[in-house]
């Protein structure tokens, strides 16, 4: 398969500067681009996922009528936090609200 070309990109000269001052020992500006390019599409696709995975879940939500309030989460999610934070005792009971 022939490779292709990403446009080229025009920054004024104090950002390719700084952007040179970042690259790693060996590593080439067009190395730098292609990882943030390849970065960036990876966390667009993941930013995606985790979108439609919530909007499943909501209408899963609505058609079956569980849900769950928010101050119950949030007060699990606190919970969750102070445990790992040492603020609590570590228990093997598992807390139901």
């Amino acid at each position: 398969m022939k490779s292709a070309s990403i446009p080229s990109v025009r920054v004024d000269p104090a950002f390719r500067a700084e952007v040179e001052s970042v690259l790693g020992q060996g590593e080439t500006l067009s190395e730098f681009v292609e990882a943030s390019i390849r970065a960036g599409v990876h966390h667009r696709r993941a930013q995606a996922e985790f979108i439609a995975r919530g909007l499943r879940s909501g209408e899963e939500a609505k058609r079956n009528g569980h849900y769950v309030d928010a101050d119950v989460v949030l007060d699990r999610l606190q919970h969750k936090l102070d445990v790992a934070r040492g603020k609590t005792q570590r228990s093997s009971t598992v807390v139901k609200r």
